[in-house]
């Protein structure tokens, strides 16, 4: 029985995945650092020959920065918009992602992204969505068509 190799070796546990938090003020702004290691088992597949970090990659980090900067509580992604990937992101680089608070409300957080490498601008969003996760279950009587 083999097991799927793991994307990145940081614990995927709170109160944060990224490898570095370099700035972080809860409801305006959270800037935090990754390392990408040549050791990544994706490397071999996406591209044996020209090794990148995929983008989806790159926007969980987006995520998980923005939920830094969201503050207290557990935040779930809720969209994304306008993303422009503008360079490459290869095996020993260092990321730094940025992300500024342009809105806000007790359940709801929304601001933009930027991602860099040695100072060059990789990825933009500029559009992040985060949502507050609730505790609650719907009870089954009260989702249409069930228990009526």
């Amino acid at each position: 029985m083999s097991t799927a190799p793991q994307l990145y070796d940081v614990p995927q546990e709170p109160p944060h995945r990224m490898d570095e938090v370099l700035e972080r003020i809860p409801g305006l702004r959270a800037v935090a650092g990754r390392n990408v290691p040549g050791t990544l088992a994706l490397f071999a597949t996406h591209f044996p020959r020209f090794p990148v970090l995929p983008g989806v990659m790159i926007l969980d980090d987006v995520a998980e920065t923005a939920r830094l900067a969201a503050g207290a509580g557990e935040w779930t992604l809720t969209a994304v918009s306008r993303i422009r990937y503008r360079r490459y992101v290869e095996p020993g680089d260092r990321m730094i992602v940025d992300f500024t608070v342009t809105e806000a409300t007790a359940d709801t957080i929304r601001g933009t992204a930027t991602v860099t490498v040695d100072g060059r601008t990789v990825t933009t969003v500029r559009e992040v969505r985060l949502a507050r996760v609730s505790g609650r279950v719907p009870a089954l009587s009260s989702i249409g068509g069930v228990g009526a």
